[in-house]
């Protein structure tokens, strides 16, 4: 599946490369974003809620999703920050969402997506995005390297996903300081907290930590706050949850 979400992602690169000097020029006169590494270093734990329509292992969440509305929600139940997923084929995402949310909060907005080509960096930059996941399982460590420095020059932070330990020592190999590890294997898409407990000691000098996947009750956020995450990253619990506001209240004061 991950094989097959890359090969789609790189039709969608070519599609962009002739707007590559445009979108370069308009992202470098942009200032830079808001920071998504301090507003996950507030006291507490943090939540990264996200606007999310389907996915390969849960299939339809919800498909008619207002992701402007959606976010305000989130904000007013205390949500550090809005995770966007912009990838269409496999989450139904778009660009055009990453717009709506920004038009709809002030909070930090992560673009989700499969980032393989500093273009992608650019088009997230112009279309309101303030950080953007850089995920090992997909990069090689020179290219993961180019895109954390390409990131840091156009003023976006970048969240470094990892899943195993050797993932986690690519991404401390290029200076990750912003480090998620994701409960969700993306080969197998099996989830298990476990995996974020089991790494915790290796990330214990990172500067942000985020626990990203199958957190959704209180119990699982107090889990990540007791393996000294400093955040999580929640998808399909909040899009399906008729209260989405109450929940990340929750989430946030179960720990």
């Amino acid at each position: 599946m991950l094989d097959q979400i890359l090969h789609s992602t790189r039709q969608r690169i070519a599609a962009l490369r002739p707007q590559r000097p445009q979108l370069r020029a308009a992202a470098e006169a942009l200032p830079a974003g808001r920071s998504l590494a301090a507003a996950l270093a507030e006291p507490g734990m943090q939540v990264i809620a996200e606007i999310k329509r389907r996915s390969p292992s849960a299939g339809a969440i919800d498909l008619s999703l207002d992701p402007g509305d959606r976010a305000q929600r989130y904000v007013a139940g205390g949500a550090a920050a809005i995770s966007v997923l912009t990838e269409p084929e496999f989450f139904g995402g778009s660009v055009a969402d990453l717009r709506a949310v920004r038009a709809a909060v002030d909070v930090p907005i992560l673009r989700k997506d499969f980032l393989l080509d500093v273009v992608q960096l650019h088009e997230a930059k112009v279309n309101g995005a303030d950080a953007v996941l850089l995920i090992v399982a997909a990069l090689e460590e020179g290219l993961l390297a180019e895109l954390l420095a390409a990131a840091a020059e156009c003023g976006l932070d970048a969240l470094v996903e990892a899943h195993n330990q050797a993932e986690l020592t690519v991404a401390t190999n290029c200076g990750a300081q912003l480090i998620g590890i994701n409960n969700r294997d993306l080969r197998t898409f099996v989830t298990d907290l476990a995996t974020a407990e089991a790494l915790a000691p290796s990330v214990a000098d990172t500067s942000v930590k985020v626990a990203e996947s199958g957190v959704s009750s209180p119990a699982g956020a107090r889990r990540m706050a007791a393996a000294g995450y400093d955040a999580i990253l929640v998808g399909e619990a909040l899009v399906r949850s008729s209260d989405p506001k109450a929940l990340v209240a929750e989430l946030r004061g179960g720990t």
